[in-house]
């Protein structure tokens, strides 16, 4: 599967930007999708995670309850809608995709895309 992010920008801190990641494939409805950032001087960090269905969705804490994550399977899309947003979530944001089980861990995720920049200012 191959994966384009997008949706990237500059906010002022508070603001909202929604990103989007399509996929190619006939089998997107089969991955695991997840969004991870890497801020410059950092590793990559999990931010989100979304089930096949979308039924299940997984955030690390230092976004629940700002960030949300959502798939449409009809349209091949993973989003990650982003509110109050702060300058400590600037960052190169990435999806990327796997089969199983969900995990947080950036290692165990099979495919990526080419990441999306968000920068937030104060």
């Amino acid at each position: 599967v191959q994966l384009q992010a997008s949706g990237g920008g500059l906010v002022q801190a508070g603001g909202s930007l929604r990103l989007s990641c399509a996929a190619s494939g006939r089998t997107f409805s089969s991955y695991l999708m997840g969004w991870f950032r890497q801020a410059p001087g950092k590793e990559r960090e999990f931010v989100a995670a979304i089930s096949w269905s979308g039924g299940s969705t997984y955030y690390d804490d230092s976004v629940k309850g700002r960030f949300t994550i959502s798939r449409d399977n009809a349209k091949n899309t993973v989003y990650l809608q982003m509110n109050s947003l702060k300058p400590e979530d600037t960052a190169v944001y990435y999806c990327a995709a796997r089969r199983t089980v969900i995990t947080t861990r950036t290692y165990e995720y099979d495919y990526w895309g080419q990441g999306t920049q968000v920068t937030v200012s104060s």
